[in-house]
């Protein structure tokens, strides 16, 4: 703490000198001057240059200000650090826009941005700014103590971290295309390609654990007795954790929940989004919700799957007529009526069955296949309208 409170009095220090005032206050100058300008409505003469994009406005200020520190004989570092800084973004957002747009696709591209290059860039920034008031080297030096018999720096321990957060963000891509490869070369199938995706991810960042315990020189012996005394305690606690995890693996393995399969979990008919290493992501269509279910929900409960072989279902619809209509009439309009709705397929042809006698009225049901079991209840309704209205055509009184 202490070392801490007199890196931030040496901050306050730095930051007092006239010239590095100038230069922060030139800095701000020119921002507010930026905002204030792109409210005022554009000026005939200066149209053009109201069409730049205002990080390049804020550059070439940035270049003007450099050029008259330098020529007043002025220090001007925190402005050429800004400089740098501001070029490293723009050429981010060039590569973003150009290059990444054609070689990945719009999620693959997003999870890079997000997770790997923007994170990035504010470290730089961070360790940019620190290396600027003279404090990265002292930082990185101070000592945070002395764990599992080593001693342990803030820089050797932000290095560590560093790496670690590489590989649990930046292995997602590499790994995929890695099981990709090899689901080419090898014919597997999607649900082996997943598994063996989530098994290199598992696998590089358990070696990036490894690296980080023996770059921190931590004591191998001292870490196996902790985790000794711990795993007992904590053994009841992350039991779910690894039953999830290791039911996930073996559900992409065998390939019985696949992304976009079509099940039913509690009694509403879902579509798997994602298949995590923890739990699986289902969607529901009757109300656009998303479900997060544990994986091990899938070998403890049976499952109704609708897309195992195909993605084809058969529904039914059931009805009661008055008696006083002939039977086979009736099934033969149910039929054609089921026919001529454009998402029931020809084949398996639509089937109308007498299902049994009432005192006064008849019972009949209509199976019909769809091609997606996502629809079946679009397609019941319309249907019910369907038979409704011919119904009244015909002067039928309304099914029940």
């Amino acid at each position: 703490m202490e070392f801490l409170i007199s890196e931030i009095l040496g901050w306050l220090t730095f930051l007092q000198r006239p010239s590095v005032l100038l230069q922060l206050l030139a800095l701000a100058a020119l921002a507010l001057a930026l905002v204030q300008l792109r409210r005022l409505p554009p000026l005939p003469r200066l149209r053009l240059l109201w069409r730049w994009p205002a990080s390049v406005l804020l550059l070439l200020g940035e270049l003007l200000i450099a050029l008259l520190l330098a020529l007043a004989g002025q220090r001007l570092g925190l402005v050429l650090l800004a400089i740098q800084i501001h070029l490293i973004w723009l050429a981010l957002q060039l590569i973003e826009s150009q290059l990444l747009c054609r070689l990945l696709t719009a999620e693959a591209r997003q999870i890079l941005v997000s997770r790997l290059i923007r994170p990035l860039f504010l470290i730089y920034v961070g360790l940019s700014l620190l290396d600027a008031l003279g404090s990265l080297q002292d930082m990185a030096l101070a000592s945070l103590g002395v764990w599992f018999g080593s001693e342990i720096t803030q820089g050797r321990l932000c290095q560590v971290v560093l790496v670690l957060y590489l590989l649990l963000v930046g292995v997602e891509l590499p790994a995929r295309w890695v099981s990709q490869l090899l689901q080419r070369g090898l014919s597997l199938n999607e649900g082996s390609s997943r598994a063996l995706e989530q098994i290199l991810r598992y696998a590089l960042f358990s070696l990036g654990v490894v690296w980080a315990l023996a770059s921190l020189g931590v004591n191998q012996n001292g870490m196996l007795a902790v985790a000794g005394g711990l795993s007992v305690g904590l053994g009841f606690g992350i039991k779910e954790v690894f039953s999830n995890i290791i039911s996930g693996l073996w559900l992409l393995i065998e390939g019985s929940v696949r992304p976009g399969e079509v099940l039913m979990h509690e009694g509403e008919v879902c579509e798997v989004r994602r298949l995590g290493p923890r739990a699986t992501t289902l969607w529901r269509s009757t109300d656009n919700a998303e479900l997060v279910v544990p994986n091990q929900t899938f070998f403890t409960t049976a499952t109704t799957t609708y897309t195992r072989s195909d993605r084809m279902r058969r529904c039914s619809l059931a009805l009661a007529v008055p008696r006083t209509w002939p039977p086979q009439q009736i099934l033969d309009l149910l039929v054609t009526i089921a026919a001529e709705h454009p998402s029931v397929l020809a084949e398996p042809a639509p089937v109308a069955r007498l299902q049994g006698f009432g005192i006064r009225r008849y019972d009949y049901s209509l199976n019909y296949s769809i091609p997606d079991p996502l629809l079946a209840g679009a397609v019941a309704s319309e249907l019910r309208l369907a038979i409704y209205r011919r119904f009244q055509d015909l002067g039928i009184d309304r099914p029940a």
